[in-house]
């Protein structure tokens, strides 16, 4: 599907916009990895936040201290989650196996 054409000003409200979000999601890693907040804490919330949800869950993952990509892929294998799923694609049970996990 062809995005549609934007103007100057749309696309540049598209970009900042898209920046703020990036933004946000490195401080919540980074809350995260320096553990001023917890994975349960930033999974309930991605229900609320769009920036939040749309993070994949291997980058929110590598995101933990002590974890690694290997580490990450390892157990979202285990618990059934795809490399590509994103937060907001968590299902109850494996959104409760991540927290029991590392939480």
């Amino acid at each position: 599907m062809a995005l549609p054409p934007l103007t100057a000003e749309q696309r540049a409200e598209a970009l900042k916009k898209a920046a703020a979000a990036r933004k946000h999601r490195a401080e919540i890693k980074a809350d995260l990895k320096n553990r001023k907040k917890t994975l349960s804490q930033i999974l309930k919330a991605a229900e609320k936040d769009e920036a939040l949800a749309k993070m994949k869950v291997q980058s929110l993952l590598e995101s933990l201290p002590r974890v690694g990509a290997k580490t990450a892929a390892l157990a979202m294998e285990e618990i059934g989650i795809s490399p590509a799923r994103r937060i907001r694609g968590l299902g109850p049970h494996q959104t409760a196996e991540l927290i029991k996990r590392f939480g």
